[in-house]
């Protein structure tokens, strides 16, 4: 059988956590992990009972004490602590306080016959890197569910109404225990019957077939600001699903995806790009011209500029979403570009610019031999007294 975690590090929490921090660590692992949020999940139910145990041990003043003083061992006999039974537990309590407000009981319920904001939508459009530097304007279509103007949303034929389901009593929610290794367990889950509405529907809208809503595709208009980058969306107001019994519409999220561009490269709001620089240019200085998202520019390189240098046009960058008077900077790295398939006259011309500047470029197709020959070695005072006693 496998080591069990210590009940803290499973609850991510300190030795000396208060009993709020306990309940709060517990209901977010309770959250992510309740079966009825992962249907069919081995692990996640497994990772869930880990966490009723820890928090049944530790959300209990003696049970902690026990713990603290003989760990795991209090609890299966083998320890100084007694031992504990968890078979006995009855959790309906713990669940009752914690999941409240997330399962719809509990003093934050909202009821069923109240106005609910409908649910958000999300699509994508896709817009050029010149397009998400300056801002503009798409037109999307979406598939857009509208109140069935026949039963005006009830899902019910003209001259009928929807009754309360009986099976949850219109609340929407039904509960049930089911035993486990803690003992009785409560759980909260939509009514199966009315599918969480509190309501069924006998005699259905033919309009709408008892759905309440007519979908139809229609064409929407989305403004994109200056400045957005990859992945970023635009929120439009009330373009999402219907609200619910009088409720607002739910929002419609557009992802933002900016294609690749051939030159230029984004970070922040720095733009960053490369731009080729002859060798005569790099040598001599002289203007050349830099593609920028403003269009060409008129630079002035320098004399002797290096290849990889880096130089910065101010302003010339990606705007801020909040305020595009204010813009990032295009950072140019200027690459000089060594000549390749040279003719003859070009190749005599480059030889006489190194001789004229001192250079040591070796002259292709030159076999003479002095040019083969090795400089001779100077000769010091004691070459010069051998070459004497060599004479006499």
């Amino acid at each position: 059988m496998a080591e069990k975690r210590d009940y803290y590090e499973v609850l991510g929490v300190g030795k000396t956590a208060g009993d709020a921090d306990i309940k709060k660590a517990f209901r977010v692992l309770a959250k992510k992990y309740h079966p009825d949020m992962n249907p069919g999940d081995k692990g996640a139910e497994a990772k869930f009972k880990e966490a009723q145990e820890a928090y049944a041990v530790l959300s209990d003043p003696e049970k902690r004490r026990q713990y603290d003083q003989f760990g795991h061992a209090a609890f299966d006999g083998t320890g100084g602590g007694g031992g504990f039974d968890f078979s006995g537990m009855d959790m309906g309590d713990i669940f009752g306080d914690i999941f409240g407000d997330f399962f719809g009981g509990g003093s934050r319920r909202r009821a069923n016959d109240g106005p609910m904001k409908g649910a958000n939508l999300r699509t994508s459009v896709r817009i050029t890197f010149e397009e998400a530097v300056s801002g503009c304007e798409k037109e999307i279509e979406m598939v857009l569910k509208d109140e069935c103007k026949t039963c005006h949303g009830t899902g019910a034929k003209p001259g009928t109404n929807p009754e309360t389901c009986p099976k949850c009593g219109g609340k929407g929610k039904v509960v049930f225990t089911q035993q486990s290794f803690f003992g009785t367990v409560q759980n909260v889950q939509s009514c199966p019957d009315c599918n969480g509405s509190g309501k069924i529907v006998r005699d259905k809208c033919s309009d709408c077939r008892g759905t309440g809503y007519i979908s139809s595709r229609k064409k929407i208009q989305v403004s994109i600001p200056a400045g957005i980058d990859n992945g970023q969306s635009v929120r439009i107001r009330e373009k999402g699903e219907p609200g619910v019994n009088g409720g607002p519409r739910g929002d419609l999220l557009v992802e933002v995806v900016v294609s690749r561009h051939p030159i230029f490269q984004r970070q922040d709001m720095h733009i960053y790009s490369t731009a080729p620089v002859s060798y005569a240019q790099a040598a001599l200085g002289g203007e050349i011209r830099i593609n920028t998202v403003d269009g060409d520019v008129l630079y002035e390189v320098k004399p002797g500029t290096q290849t990889d240098t880096r130089i910065r046009l101010k302003g010339k960058g990606v705007p801020s979403l909040r305020n595009k008077a204010v813009r990032g900077d295009h950072y140019v790295t200027l690459v000089v570009q060594v000549p390749t398939n040279l003719n003859a006259e070009a190749k005599e011309a480059l030889r006489r610019f190194d001789d004229a500047v001192g250079g040591t470029l070796k002259r292709a197709g030159q076999n003479d031999d002095a040019a083969k020959e090795k400089p001779k070695k100077k000769k010091g005072f004691m070459d010069k007294l051998k070459e004497s006693l060599d004479d006499m």
